[in-house]
């Protein structure tokens, strides 16, 4: 079951990451990016970039049995 959550989670943590670098114009990402720039401004999609890397870093975590169970 790990190795589903953890594919999962990499496939978000990608999805943001890929979005972010490329400022997509994508609804969902849009979307993430009106909520987030509140609090963020302009930097919001430096913002994003980080949270994809750091989603992408806890899903190897769940993938190898690391963190979980």
């Amino acid at each position: 079951m790990n190795n589903l959550w953890g594919s999962l989670m990499l496939l978000i943590g990608l999805f943001l990451f890929v979005s972010a670098i490329r400022k997509s114009e994508f609804i969902i990402y849009k979307l993430l990016v009106a909520r987030s720039k509140i609090l963020w401004g302009e930097k919001v999609h430096t913002f994003l970039l980080v949270v994809g890397i750091v989603i992408m870093g806890l899903s190897s975590l769940f993938f190898f049995n690391i963190w979980g169970n």
